[in-house]
């Protein structure tokens, strides 16, 4: 258990912008795991940083912890307009994450966002807070394979069928979007070098909402088949950042050589936060491929400096 004044010390690494930023993310996931009002008042201080990737990151973690204090901070930022689309995204999913039905009318309002991702995400969390309201999640296990990874999904898995038909199912943008992310978790929770390929075909739909969706969760699995697709659709010329700053992560996540000279090659790309990615996803391969005992290592510096 870290103290609050443990806490502090690593809320402030968090907030200095003089700090690298690989630096501040590990601070980040360190107060993510730690958890608490003081974590959470450190990371909502923190959504004035200039870096929209640290605030993207900043917003995922508040919707991971599940924490209802952070509710009032994740409004905030979902109606600020002048917050990148990125951020205000992953605000909406963030509510979503956390599951108080108090902010379904809200997210129901930002669900017509003139701009697209902030729409279909807030339409996702609309989905996802009815399914719990309907005991979704209280049924989530018949049929369903188990969810291998710690972490809260903006939809629940389809349930268990071929990978071809979860294929059909994924590419079909006939379907709502909630349909097909169901396919798309169904497939991650499957795991395979046929449920990978099926899902970096997802990388060529027409949602970039859904494309970062697919980098994101081909970084969760960490299968090396995937990265030829992540490869070209970080190198394709005027692909949303949004989308081309997910298969960089999920490159560092694989953490293999060839991984590491793609990332190289982009790590002074003209796209800030596709440079900034990088420069973080080759941080997170060096510890992959390292011995540090842990990336979210902000307790362990503190006690090293002491």
């Amino acid at each position: 258990m870290a103290s609050e004044q443990e806490v502090a010390a690593v809320g402030k690494i968090l907030v200095n912008p003089k700090q690298d930023l690989t630096t501040r993310f590990r601070a980040l996931f360190t107060l993510r795991n730690v958890g608490g009002p003081e974590a959470i008042e450190w990371i909502s201080q923190t959504f004035v940083d200039d870096s929209a990737l640290l605030k993207h990151e900043l917003a995922y973690c508040l919707g991971q912890m599940q924490d209802e204090r952070a509710i009032p901070t994740l409004k905030t930022v979902l109606k600020d307009t002048t917050q990148e689309p990125m951020v205000r995204h992953e605000a909406g999913e963030a509510l979503g994450a956390i599951g108080n039905l108090g902010v379904l009318d809200l997210l129901k309002e930002y669900s017509e966002d003139p701009v697209i991702e902030v729409a279909e995400t807030c339409q996702l969390a609309v989905r996802r807070l009815e399914w719990l309201i309907s005991g979704g999640d209280q049924k989530a296990e018949e049929g369903t394979d188990r969810n291998p990874y710690c972490s809260v999904d903006p939809a629940p898995p389809a349930q268990r069928k071929t990978v071809p038909e979860l294929r059909t199912q994924l590419l079909d943008e006939s379907l709502p979007l909630f349909e097909r992310y169901r396919a798309m978790f169904a497939l991650r929770n499957l795991g395979t070098k046929e449920a990978v390929l099926a899902l970096g075909d997802g990388l060529q739909c027409s949602s970039a909402l859904f494309r970062h969706e697919i980098g994101y969760i081909l970084g969760q699995i960490q299968h090396p088949a995937s990265i030829p697709q992540l490869q070209a659709a970080l190198e394709l010329d005027g692909e949303n950042a949004m989308v081309r700053h997910e298969c960089a992560e999920a490159l560092g996540s694989i953490g293999k050589e060839e991984c590491m000279k793609i990332l190289e090659r982009y790590r002074k790309d003209a796209e800030r936060v596709v440079k900034e990615s990088c420069e973080v996803a080759l941080d997170m391969l060096e510890y992959e491929n390292g011995t540090q005992f842990q990336y979210a290592d902000g307790l362990l510096r503190l006690q090293g400096e002491q």
